[in-house]
């Protein structure tokens, strides 16, 4: 058999992404779970004693997720590697629920790993897997993950223009006349 050396390392290149992308979900999940996003967020620079002392956790094991998470781009720190802290860009993609929503993104692949035992056997038998079936952290993370973008271009945009346009759809007047169903929308 003749292997083309560029494929296989290309291959083994997207494997390696992929790899570390699966197991950096999980210390996501970790993170946003035990508040040390947050935590980090709310007292901004710190060492792995103070988050670890602020969120109730352990200090080794902070300070190991600190580590990675500075590793990964997702926390800042120091050339020392000592001090770390969230730029304004991580802290809307972690801490803040009307942010990206990235946490929660994490939280539903997670999730979705986890059923991956009800899915193998949907396989086998064709029967399929039920929305309904599914893990309650698949909503959540939906929910969090997606709630940002529906309040942002939804509830801010398509529903105050759909209150102010009546006419552009038989069923405009049956919604609310604003996004709160408190008044007439905003112009």
């Amino acid at each position: 058999m003749a292997i083309n050396q560029d494929t296989l390392n290309e291959l083994l290149g997207r494997f390696v992404t992929d790899l570390g992308a699966t197991v950096h979900a999980g210390n996501v999940v970790i993170g946003d779970r035990l508040g040390l996003y947050s935590g980090l967020s709310e007292i901004g620079p710190a060492d792995a004693a103070a988050l670890a002392l602020r969120t109730g956790t352990n200090e080794r094991y902070v300070r190991e997720w600190l580590a990675g998470q500075a590793a990964g781009g997702y926390v800042c720190t120091d050339e020392d590697a000592t001090t770390f802290w969230l730029s304004q860009e991580q802290q809307l993609a972690l801490v803040d629920p009307d942010g990206v929503g990235m946490a929660g993104a994490f939280l539903l692949a997670v999730a979705c790993l986890q059923d991956e035992p009800k899915i193998t056997e949907a396989f086998r038998t064709g029967a399929g897997v039920g929305w309904h079936e599914h893990r309650a952290d698949v909503f959540t993370g939906c929910e969090r993950f997606f709630r940002p973008g529906y309040v942002a271009n939804l509830v801010d945009q398509w529903l105050p223009a759909l209150a102010t346009s009546p006419e552009s759809s038989p069923r405009a007047a049956a919604w609310p006349t604003s996004a709160a169903g408190m008044g007439p929308a905003p112009s």
